[in-house]
């Protein structure tokens, strides 16, 4: 799809493609790239260099036009775990007048609040810019909730699917470090040579609050990264330690039941009547179960003594 802009009292207005001061191609079609190739001046290669998620930020200049390529955040849909975030390429050809926005993926659009003050089209591009990395912040921001609210569950877990889940955050949060610094590098060429992208002094404050935007996205993912990974293994300590913990108390009901079982199985039913003969049934097994639970709390009381000097011994010889 293809959508137009014309900048009116400072907001961008939709309008024909003729007078269009910004275009944006959405998802274009093959009819559509022939019209974009036509239109942009671009060659096929930097077109398909676009649709590469893969392909580092760049920015070049060919002919009377310069092309800046830019990695920016898809648009998460949490539909079931693991949840993953990804980063994907858009292309900005700037140049004749008009800017042109190559979007391969996901939806956009200039509606947003980051695109209230536009008085140029070097101006709309800064700000489509400064709309990315708030992308950026929005997303660390829900990654942030998420791994907390996976830590919570994985205290009382004893399985690996909210490790698994953790992994695939602290693997997007990787990717997102890694374009933020990589749009940085590129916003560092464009602020030694601003007129890469016709800016004019003017424009040159707005660039600043970009990069100062984007490093502070870089260094927040860096240490969100750096927090996650470095407790992944205390984590997976956990689950170990909730599964060790379950195993010991199932190891105490089978061990508090063995005698038990024993008794029952030796003496069985039909001996203990005729054992108890001429005593009242209802009196009888009720001593029964009686002795039987006075001896099951007795092995219980036995092994829990056993357990707890036992963990005092290793706890002195550690000392």
């Amino acid at each position: 799809m293809i959508y137009a802009y014309q900048i009116e009292s400072s907001r961008l207005v939709e309008c024909d493609k003729e007078s269009a001061a910004i275009l944006v191609y959405l998802q274009p079609t093959e009819a559509e790239k022939e019209d974009l190739l036509r239109v942009s001046g671009l060659d096929p290669m930097d077109l398909e260099s676009v649709y590469d998620p893969d392909e580092v930020p760049r920015v070049e200049t060919f002919g009377d036009s310069t092309l800046l390529i830019w990695k920016c955040p898809d648009n998460a849909a949490i539909v079931e775990p693991p949840v993953q975030f990804n980063v994907s390429s858009l292309g900005i050809v700037i140049g004749r007048g008009r800017a042109i926005l190559i979007v391969p993926r996901g939806a956009f659009n200039l509606a947003g609040r980051d695109f209230k003050q536009v008085l140029s089209v070097e101006d709309g591009v800064l700000r489509v810019l400064l709309h990315f990395v708030h992308h950026y912040q929005a997303h660390l921001k829900a990654i942030k909730m998420m791994s907390q609210e996976l830590q919570a569950k994985i205290v009382m877990s004893l399985e690996n699917r909210y490790l698994l889940q953790m992994f695939a955050l602290g693997e997007s949060l990787v990717y997102y470090h890694n374009a933020l610094e990589a749009n940085l590098t590129v916003l560092s060429k464009l602020r030694a040579a601003p007129d890469r992208l016709k800016l004019a002094a003017e424009h040159l404050p707005i660039l600043d609050d970009v990069i100062i935007e984007y490093q502070q996205a870089s260094k927040q993912a860096f240490i969100y990264s750096t927090v996650l990974s470095g407790l992944m293994d205390a984590r997976g300590t956990i689950v170990n330690n909730n599964m060790n913990v379950l195993l010991k108390n199932l190891t105490i009901i089978n061990v508090v039941f063995l005698p038990l079982n024993l008794i029952a199985s030796i003496g069985g039913m039909s001996e203990y009547s005729s054992m108890t003969n001429g005593i009242p049934w209802p009196l009888s097994y009720g001593l029964f179960s009686l002795a039987m639970a006075v001896l099951g709390w007795g092995t219980w009381w036995w092994l829990g003594k056993v357990i707890e000097r036992n963990q005092r011994r290793v706890g002195q010889a550690n000392r």
